[in-house]
């Protein structure tokens, strides 16, 4: 007769309470609004930090971190729960607004990706640059942050399976990657000159103070305001603002809207954001009532 569980039952007991524990717990941590549907994903995520840890019961997990007595399992919680959805050149139509927008810079040009997640976008806005300045060594700095350490580590080594680069033109991804040979075969990494071009720091949204300082060029923030609900949006692009040069851009997500979150902000192209009061170097989309 097998011992083995029914599918139904769960390893670990898994209340409603529970449940709403964690979507506090990560709300205040880390300003992520979990929806209610997200209950099964939230249960296999944190079930794997049980069994690393070899706590036996949800309730006592978060009790602990509840009440600072497992301190050093915050970073793990906040990594299990965060989502790292992410492939070079994702919303396609920004490079070119990118490229455009720093042939009318003067360098050293600073920017920020403010959710680096495991590489891919800021290596991208790197490519970008050095093909905008036809060099590997471009005037640019980029600072690229996450609140996840474990995706953070992945970008600061920049290999990449292979398969990474399927959609890529193939002169782009010979110029900027080196293939990997004998135990690394399937691998593709970095360029050391896009490397060194990128800093990657932890940096959680929500925090007091942030571990840099500007101002910016440009600003990529996509896809991360969509965890967070409008009076966090709101926090955080007030902050945005200040970090800002006069003639800054601002890149969101494609289903992220900024107009209804900061009147300092107006729409200078698609999810592309510049600031009110800056020059107009181009019509802007005209901001609905």
């Amino acid at each position: 007769m097998s011992s083995s569980k029914p599918d139904n039952v769960k390893e670990f007991a898994f209340t409603a309470q529970d449940f709403d524990r964690v979507r506090t717990l990560i709300y205040q941590r880390a300003g992520i609004s979990l929806a209610a549907s997200k209950q099964e994903m939230v249960y296999s995520r944190l079930a794997r930090r049980l069994r690393a840890t070899g706590i036996i019961s949800f309730s006592t997990y978060l009790a602990d971190l509840e009440s600072g007595r497992n301190d050093g399992e915050w970073e793990a919680f906040t990594n299990a729960l965060t989502t790292n959805l992410t492939s070079f050149f994702r919303e396609s139509h920004h490079f070119p607004i990118l490229a455009e927008h720093v042939r009318d810079l003067k360098g050293p040009i600073t920017v920020w990706c403010s959710a680096s997640s495991t590489g891919e976008e800021p290596y991208s806005i790197a490519m970008t640059l050095c093909e905008a300045f036809n060099t590997l060594t471009p005037p640019v700095q980029i600072i690229a942050t996450d609140i996840d350490t474990n995706v953070l580590t992945t970008a600061a080594n920049g290999v990449y399976a292979m398969d990474r680069l399927d959609k890529m033109p193939a002169d782009r991804a010979k110029r900027f990657f080196l293939r990997g040979k004998g135990e690394q075969a399937g691998l593709v990494r970095v360029r050391p000159e896009l490397r060194q071009m990128v800093t990657f720091k932890q940096l959680n949204l929500l925090a007091d103070s942030w571990p840099i300082a500007g101002p910016f060029d440009i600003i990529f923030c996509r896809n991360v305001m969509i965890y967070f609900d409008k009076p966090t949006q709101g926090r955080i692009l007030s902050r945005f603002i200040p970090l800002m040069k006069p003639d800054a851009l601002l890149f969101a997500g494609h289903s992220e809207n900024f107009l209804y979150v900061s009147e300092a902000l107006r729409l200078r192209g698609k999810t592309v954001y510049e600031l009110v009061g800056r020059h107009l170097t181009a019509p802007l989309t005209p901001r609905r009532a």
